[in-house]
């Protein structure tokens, strides 16, 4: 099938690595130009690098927890691929320990979403776009101790982004979330699992259906899917990717 995505123009957050380095291949193999950005700069420079043997990619070092550091990212990456098709928040802060760590989860995975949205929004308005947030099945159940601040903020961008599909919708933008369950990444938090914590680990894969996590693609996929004309009428979805490990009927 073919989404309709040769020309577009993506920006992906935190894409350096992980869903966000697959989302940014995925959308350059069906023919988009692609923005990413990350924290760290040697990172962006060696993912320019490498995904630019794919397609037209541009990457800049931003603290995506400084408002202005990404809304001037958002211009500057407009400007440089010629304007905005489909914006991916996919920036994540790690689970807080502590309770004035939430801050962190708070400005990285909500207000970098609101703040991204509002500098891309005229961009994306102008031809119809696409808006979509990396969420996670961890704001449907509980899931592992610790994970407070993620799920609850995670639970945020989710409401938030489906608001705007009413909101930003009748300007012409699609605003979708892509919720993951486990995925496994090399060198992710479930690799780290798998050998720290083999029982647990084993565990979750077993709550699977299937019997296995899924892969950086399967999400992707989804992403690609969302952010094409394939799926111009649907819009305040929450798609959640998980192999069937919410044991919940989705009605």
């Amino acid at each position: 099938m073919d989404l309709g995505l040769k020309g577009k123009k993506a920006l992906v957050t935190g894409a350096t690595k992980g869903l966000g380095r697959a989302i940014a291949e995925t959308l350059l193999a069906e023919g988009a130009s692609v923005a990413i950005c990350a924290r760290n700069a040697d990172e962006v420079a060696a993912a320019v690098k490498e995904l630019s043997a794919k397609g037209t990619v541009v990457g800049a070092s931003v603290d995506a927890g400084n408002p202005e550091a990404l809304q001037a990212w958002v211009n500057s990456s407009a400007e440089q691929l010629g304007g905005i098709d489909i914006y991916v928040h996919n920036t994540s802060g790690k689970p807080a320990r502590k309770l004035e760590q939430w801050v962190n989860n708070f400005n990285i995975d909500l207000m970098a979403l609101v703040y991204g949205v509002e500098a891309a929004k005229a961009a994306l308005a102008n031809g119809g776009g696409s808006v979509i947030s990396i969420g996670t099945t961890a704001t449907t159940e509980h899931f592992a101790s610790g994970s407070g601040s993620y799920s609850a903020l995670k639970s945020a961008v989710t409401n938030w982004t489906l608001g705007q599909a009413q909101v930003l919708g009748s300007q012409g933008i699609r605003c979708n979330v892509v919720s993951p369950g486990p995925i496994m990444v090399q060198g992710g938090d479930w690799d780290m699992i798998k050998n720290a914590m083999p029982p647990f680990f084993e565990a979750t894969e077993k709550a699977h259906p299937g019997g296995h996590m899924g892969e950086p693609s399967d999400v992707a996929n989804a992403v690609a899917f969302l952010a094409s004309d394939r799926a111009r009428h649907i819009n305040g979805v929450n798609l959640t990717v998980d192999g069937g490990f919410l044991k919940r009927v989705d009605f």
